[in-house]
């Protein structure tokens, strides 16, 4: 059993009737886009130098808006299932030849066709994973190209007049340093300060009075021990008598 005819393939289609050329000059481009993704067919027809081209490219235009606007369908899994050219209508002209010959013109039309599907499910994953990975790598670039310009703008501002990182480093690794050696000289000088300080006369005088008045309350814990002793002795004494 043959397949569907051209005419009766199942699709979205998008028709040009009477176009002003031949269906001669416009097959070879429809040869080049047939079965072709709806991307890469725009692609292709963009490049293309001939005329028949832009014609073609507004029509596939056409039957991608019909695609997603009446039957809902996403234009970027669409491609070129069929199209071709029919010949339309020849318009007759006359011109004029020498002794009174005249030369038929021949003006050719053509009926175009082009019709979009949906693709097959395994292209439809082919696709995708080319479109994620696109995707991916993508992202990847754009991210690396954000890490060169940061790296590259900090490189630049490394020698200007605002503070460079490595200069802001610098410069705190030097006040630290300087900190420490402060803080180590003040601590040599309270030292030596404590070692060579000699006392002064008024210091002299009080550590006097502070031994004079040792000596006095020695002396009077010295008079009070014999003042007690003596007293013993006499007590004892009168006892003594006391009892003979």
């Amino acid at each position: 059993m043959t397949g569907p005819k051209t005419n009766e393939r199942p699709g979205t289609r998008a028709v040009l009737k009477f176009c002003q050329i031949s269906a001669f000059k416009i097959r070879p481009v429809l040869d080049l886009v047939r079965g072709k993704e709806v991307a890469e067919a725009r692609d292709i027809l963009r490049f293309s130098e001939r005329d028949a081209a832009f014609v073609v490219g507004k029509l596939l235009d056409s039957a991608v808006a019909n695609a997603a606007h009446n039957d809902e369908l996403d234009p970027e899994e669409l491609f070129v299932s069929a199209c071709y050219a029919d010949e339309g209508m020849t318009h007759k002209r006359w011109r004029p030849r020498a002794r009174g010959r005249a030369t038929r013109i021949r003006k050719r039309t053509s009926h175009i066709t082009v019709i979009v599907s949906r693709l097959p499910e395994d292209r439809l994953q082919r696709l995708r994973a080319k479109r994620a990975a696109e995707t991916s790598n993508r992202r990847a670039r754009r991210v690396a190209g954000g890490r060169q310009g940061r790296r590259r703008r900090r490189d630049e501002e490394l020698p200007g007049t605002t503070e460079p990182v490595a200069t802001e480093a610098a410069a705190t690794v030097e006040q630290t340093v300087a900190e420490q050696d402060a803080a180590v000289n003040e601590e040599t000088v309270n030292e030596e300060t404590v070692e060579t300080t000699e006392p002064t006369a008024a210091e002299v005088a009080e550590a006097v009075e502070e031994a004079g008045i040792v000596d006095q309350q020695a002396e009077a814990v010295a008079v009070a021990e014999e003042a007690a002793e003596t007293e013993t002795e006499t007590e004892t004494e009168t006892e003594k008598e006391e009892g003979e």
